[in-house]
């Protein structure tokens, strides 16, 4: 498991971001890929001791493609130079919220939780219905010593209290959110030591599992949209 590795082909995919530098180097990104695939295993082993519902998974289904959809984008660089795997207990979908791990080299790494897709309306819904319905498990989660030590709660979210939720209830602030994430950022020297790295990724993800276990109890029942 040689994180040092990954981090170098990114770096390099970063430095020559076009389609003929890729092919010519299809090797390297196969030698990178199996390393990065090494990690989400042994990352499922470990959150598996305090989390058993990702278990059966395969590493090469939690990873997302390279591949950049430049259609509407002002950047046409064909590549995101990012490896990333999102580990739960229904694999990479967005719902349920699990795990999530971004190696990108200048110091753009970082683990995350909780839900990023904020164009899921009826996910958004029922996680505020939630939050106003369970307010006081929420506040226990987001201000518990450890959690507050390593997390803040990100979103996007409206300037003001949607319609039809109290806007003196006291997550009023939590209830203008569209998505509810985690991001603990990682710096490209704290990849050298894998299994540090490791160590330290498997106990801030353990600190993240009340958070993640309150929003998909949220969202038990949703239903990811049929294309």
């Amino acid at each position: 498991m040689n994180i040092s590795a990954i981090l170098k082909y990114l770096t390099e995919l970063r430095d020559n971001n076009n389609r003929e530098w890729y092919h010519a180097h299809k090797a390297e990104y196969k030698a990178a890929n199996a390393e990065f695939e090494a990690l989400i295993q042994a990352l499922i082993f470990s959150i598996g001791e305090f989390d058993p519902s990702v278990l059966h998974n395969a590493p090469q289904t939690l990873t997302f493609k390279l591949n950049r959809d430049t259609r509407f984008s002002h950047d046409k660089s064909p590549y995101n130079p990012a490896f990333r795997a999102h580990i739960s207990s229904m694999g990479k979908l967005p719902v349920p919220v699990g795990y999530y791990l971004m190696i990108k080299p200048g110091e753009q790494s970082f683990l995350g939780g909780g839900l990023f897709a904020d164009m899921f309306k009826d996910a958004t819904t029922m996680v505020r219905d939630y939050i106003s319905a369970n307010g006081e498990e929420w506040e226990q989660i987001v201000n518990a010593p450890d959690f507050k030590k390593h997390f803040t709660v990100h979103g996007t979210a409206l300037k003001n209290v949607p319609a039809g939720y109290d806007r003196e209830h006291p997550q009023a602030e939590y209830l203008k959110f569209k998505s509810w994430y985690l991001e603990y950022p990682i710096r490209d020297a704290a990849l050298d030591n894998a299994e540090q790295f490791l160590a330290c990724a498997t106990e801030l993800f353990r600190l993240m599992k009340p958070f993640n276990d309150y929003l998909n109890k949220a969202l038990a029942g949703f239903q990811m949209p049929t294309r």
